[in-house]
């Protein structure tokens, strides 16, 4: 029997290159995009060393024509689009290239799919921030979209297309509904890393001060290693559904910034100076998901919660000496 066949669009960051290990351990031949081909973008596949068992392409998904050469290229079974500009606070800065970069990717290989082959199957990663503020208290896969940065607003686009092509040319079509999930593949400008990173310079004698926006905001924050599972599970389904994938655990940004610092026998007020120009200019103040869909149908439930997600990154920056 032929190995399965998975192109991953973003196979660079975070969560395409946990994914990529993942499918591999399944036996997968794996494919990857990337808008770079240089070793500095590769250096997550580099970490896992698995770059020389993944065939990396390096392709525009803006531009229609280069997905369609590429799904005949590769002609796989499964596409996973994992691409895009991820950092909520870099959207609003960036606007425009975050709605390209997700929401038209995403038609592109929709309608490609469309055009040359229905039978793959086709995943886009979207985003709890779809859902805005709906007060304190959890969103499920019914709760109405309701984006509030331009980040949420391409990600909820993206969401919406990817169901309107299910409905409208039955294709095999998912939205995995991810919420805050974080490793040590996460890059600096992310809030978490940026604080576990600071606060570890600081317990090794730095003066630095972290600076931070509103403490007050809460999130659901999971481990992204085992966040790729459910993704997985969600493309072997007969029937192509939407999950939220979560932790179902609310913590402040306050919560998250304490335990760091306590984690490393530091006070956190000692150390963090809030600054406005660190706030988002439209944030949501809370956002927690509700897996109780997955954990019924995919049979997948969270293992790791905020705590642990900590504990693990410190490891890994306390393992590499990450000054």
């Amino acid at each position: 029997m032929n190995s399965p066949k998975a192109l991953i669009c973003g196979i660079n960051g975070q969560d395409g290159s946990l994914l990529a290990e993942f499918l591999l351990q399944k036996k997968y031949k794996v494919y990857g995009t990337s808008r770079g081909s240089d070793n500095t973008n590769h250096k997550n596949l580099i970490l896992l060393n698995i770059l020389n068992r993944v065939k990396v392409f390096n392709i525009n998904c803006k531009d229609l024509k280069q997905v369609v050469n590429i799904i005949s290229a590769v002609n796989p079974d499964e596409i996973y689009f994992l691409s895009g500009q991820s950092s909520v606070g870099l959207s609003f800065e960036e606007p425009i290239e975050t709605f390209d970069s997700m929401t038209v990717s995403t038609l592109n290989f929709l309608e490609a799919i469309r055009i040359s082959n229905k039978q793959i199957k086709f995943l886009h990663a979207s985003s709890g921030d779809c859902f805005g503020y709906i007060g304190n208290k959890s969103s499920n896969e019914n709760t109405s979209l309701n984006p509030r940065s331009p980040y949420a607003v391409a990600k909820a686009s993206a969401h919406l297309l990817t169901n309107c092509y299910r409905d409208t040319y039955n294709l095999f079509a998912s939205n995995a509904i991810l919420y805050n999930h974080e490793s040590e593949f996460r890059s600096a400008r992310f809030v978490t890393q940026k604080i576990i990173s600071t606060a570890y310079k600081i317990s090794r004698g730095s003066k630095d001060k972290l600076e931070l926006g509103n403490l007050d905001v809460v999130r659901d924050w999971g481990w992204a290693p085992e966040y790729v599972d459910p993704i997985w599970r969600i493309m072997q389904r007969h029937i192509p559904e939407d999950f939220i994938i979560s932790t179902g655990e609310a913590n402040s940004l306050e919560d998250f910034v304490n335990y760091s610092f306590h984690s490393f026998g530091l006070n956190w007020q000692d150390h963090v100076i809030l600054n406005s120009k660190f706030s988002r200019p439209n944030d949501i103040h809370w956002s927690q998901g509700d897996p109780t869909k997955a954990s019924n149908l995919l049979k997948w439930k969270a293992k790791y919660k905020m705590k642990d997600v900590i504990n693990k990154m410190i490891k890994y920056t306390k393992t590499t000496n990450f000054l």
